[in-house]
This record gives C-alpha cells, structure tokens and sequence, in this order.
C-alpha cells in the first residue's frame, strides 16, 4: 500500500490550484483526505476519511486530526481560491456573481464541543424548530450549469456562530465584504432570506445589491424630499407608505397589479406583481430600494395581507421577473444543505478544539463544491444519464445529474486509476473503461 495517494490527472490539476495555501505536508494531507471524503460512502469523519483514501495503517491518524487542529492553513483563503476558480470556469467574463447567505445547523453532543449550543434549525422536527450543535452562516455562489434546469449553490465561505458573539447578518457582511474585495470590478447580487434583511447591508456600494423578503410589519416611506430652504437639518425621508399590505391593498384600488411572465423552480409561471421605489429606513436607512409584492394569479382566494410574498432589493435597474427569479434561486442553497447532510456527509466529523471545529465543516462542504466543480468540467452528463438509464430503465425520467451522481463517477474515476495495467491480475485498458469492472478487481 503506497504511502502516498495516487490521483488521476483530471482531479490533481484542479486541486494544484490550492497548493499555494498549504505547506507542502499540508497540501498532501489536504489532497489525502479529500479524496478520502470522496471515496467513504459512510462515516466521513477524520478517521473515515483517512481510510477512504487508503492510508489507515499507513499514516498515524494524528496526521490527519493535526491538519484541522494545528496545521497551518486558513479556511477563508481556501475558500476564497475555490471562488475564483468557480468565477473563472463557471461564469462568463464581466457577468454579474450571483450569491446565495443563510446559516445551517450541523447538530452536535457534548459540553467541550466548541461553539455547540441551541440555536433555530428550520428542519427539525415539531413546532419548536430548534437544535443543539454548531450553526454555520454559509456564502455559495449560485451558478446555472449547462446540464441542469435549476440553479445549483457551491458553498465556498464560512463563519462559525458563538453565542454571544456578532450576529449572523454581521458575519454574513464579512464574508460578502471578501468577495466584493477579491472581485471589484464584478458586479454582485446577494440573496437571503428574511434574517438578512438587517442594518448591517446598508450601503453595500454601486456595484453590489442585495435581495431579500420583506417582513410583514416592514414599513417603507418615500424617498427623500428636496431641500425644503428652511433651518435645521434636513429630512432624511418622505412621507410614509405602509407595510407591504398596506401597498397591496392601495395597488389593487389604483389597479396596477401586473401579469409577469417569471421563470422559477425550474419552470416558467404567470403571476401578478406589483412595485413601488421607495426607502426601508428603519432598515438600510436612505439607500433606495424597490419593493415588488408578488401574488399567485392561479389562486382562486387571496392571502388575507393582498399578496403572497414581499421581496426588496436595493437593485434599481433589473425587471420585476428578474429579481422575483433571483430571489426563487435563494432556494438552491437550501439544497446544498440538504445534499450536503444527507449525501456528502457534511457534519459528520467529530472535533471538539475550537481550531478543528472551524476548519471540519468548511473543509467538507468545499469537498462537495470541488466535485461538483471537476465534474462539470471533466465529464459529459449526458453520456452518462443514458449509461444510466441503460442500466436501470426504470429512470425514464431522469434528465439532470444529481450529488449523488458526481461523486459516484468521481469515485468509479479514482477507482480506475488506481488499477496498475503492469500488475499481474488487473484488468486491460479496454476493461478499465468501464468502473464497476474496476471497482470488482480492487476490491478482489
């Protein structure tokens, strides 16, 4: 068993990228236990990794618990080089970056467990909604990729909630700060729930905007008044408007709800908005923002507050359907924290030290970013959806490559490689085309 991990080309060009964060026995650790989150279908924690990648017995595994307590490497700057490669080889050049914010919960046990406390968990079940373990604010690039009909989210930067310590919106501020500072002369949007709607976005700058729903007891004002001539200080907003109900309900008595053609989901609908340019002042203060209120015309009853969601953005120049649609593409990072917990086995490691804590989950999710990365850069999706659908005919209806998929031929990839043609017993270079035939013979 070698002492070192062997890797095809496709993978260890990509990840050639990051050496210049690592030392050079940091980045052999980073590379080992990548591929060894990659290579475990179950139990992805520290140790799990190291024997994924075949190095249990070979390496001490305090090796590979000292590359997340002690080793000398920073989180963020890894994350801000996956960005970069993300911009570089997902987007077109001079096109807007699109960013997705909210916090996960990654549930833990124990008292030593740094950062572990109660906080909200929108997934737990009953009506309390809450859960004890660590809550991560998460920044993903949302990018469309060329085989699939929804937006997909790459997780990329990360910070670590403490009680009482900063806010989530604040922390979320920093991480967006990062990429406005690695990208300026890019425009930005950011999208985030409701939480994110909060003081600390105000005055993002010309080149970034910020999308997010209106609560329901928001209050929004006319934007300020001239000069009026007269002593003191001027006034900093006009008159009053109301709550997004009060705007709904003046714009169905001056009949200015509109059909909008909107493209959401994945699939395209009618629905009736209705905007308005205006000032959330107790918010963001006196940047402008438009507030567009979107009711579902199929409904054959109405909400009581006149309309079904309340959206703001401080983005003055695109359509009504395209910020409804950017908003929509908020929900993809809720399915990279699905994916990330049930399939990539994000949260799984065990640590305690506040060191290993802040780097286990960052380093995991990165994991899944970087497959989803290699994959759409290396293989041909609809070759293998049809391999697939060869294989199993039931999947009629399967069309976009999912998680699960781009780390299953990740994995079927590294299998292949590992397999020496000059040892006796393994299999020729016309059966290494196909993985399963591979994973047979090294398992063998």
């Amino acid at each position: 068993m070698p002492a070192e991990i062997s890797i095809p080309d496709c993978l260890s060009s990509l990840l050639a990228r990051f050496r210049s964060r690592f030392t050079k026995p940091g980045f052999e650790v980073f590379t080992a236990l990548l591929v060894g989150h990659v290579m475990a279908p179950v139990g992805r924690t520290v140790c799990g990794m190291l024997t994924g990648a075949d190095l249990a017995g070979v390496w001490h595994h305090s090796r590979a618990h000292r590359f997340f307590a002690n080793t000398r490497w920073d989180a963020r700057q890894v994350g801000l080089t996956l960005v970069t490669l993300v911009v570089q080889m997902l987007l077109a050049p001079g096109t807007p970056i699109l960013l997705a914010v909210d916090e996960t919960l990654m549930r833990r046990r124990g008292p030593k467990v740094h950062g572990a406390s109660w906080w909200h968990d929108g997934s737990a079940a009953g009506a309390k909604k809450i859960g004890y373990g660590n809550s991560w604010v998460v920044l993903a690039v949302v990018v469309t990729l060329p085989f699939c009909r929804r937006p997909v989210a790459l997780p990329v930067l990360f910070a670590l909630c403490v009680k009482g310590g900063r806010s989530k919106p604040d922390l979320a501020r920093d991480l967006l700060d990062l990429i406005a500072e690695a990208f300026p002369t890019r425009t930005i949007h950011l999208v985030g729930d409701s939480a994110y709607g909060a003081g600390h976005f105000a005055g993002l700058g010309a080149n970034i905007t910020i999308t997010t729903r209106a609560r329901s007891n928001a209050v929004f004002y006319h934007r300020t008044p001239a000069a009026s001539g007269k002593r003191g200080r001027p006034r900093l907003r006009g008159d009053r408007i109301g709550t997004p109900a009060e705007i709904a309900r003046q714009a169905t008595e001056k009949a200015s709800w509109v059909d909008t053609l909107i493209n959401r989901y994945g699939s395209t609908v009618t629905a009736q908005t209705t905007e308005i340019t205006c000032l959330w002042y107790g918010t963001w203060r006196t940047d402008p923002v438009r507030v567009i209120l979107v009711r579902d015309s199929r409904r054959k009853t109405t909400t009581p507050a006149g309309y079904d969601i309340a959206i703001v953005t401080t983005d003055l120049e695109a359509t009504a359907a395209q910020i409804v649609a950017r908003y929509a593409s908020r929900w993809a990072i809720e399915v990279a924290f699905h994916e990330a917990k049930n399939v990539s086995g994000v949260g799984e490691t065990r640590n305690r030290t506040q060191t290993a804590v802040e780097r286990t989950v960052p380093f995991t999710f990165m994991c899944q970013t970087i497959t989803t990365l290699w994959y759409t850069i290396n293989i041909d999706p609809d070759a293998q959806i049809a391999d697939r659908r060869r294989k199993a005919p039931w999947y009629r209806t399967k069309s976009d490559p999912s998680i699960l998929d781009m780390l299953q031929t990740l994995r079927d990839t590294i299998h292949t490689h590992r397999i020496n043609p000059t040892t006796p017993g393994h299999a020729t270079s016309q059966q290494n085309q196909d993985p399963q035939v591979g994973i047979k013979l090294a398992a063998s």
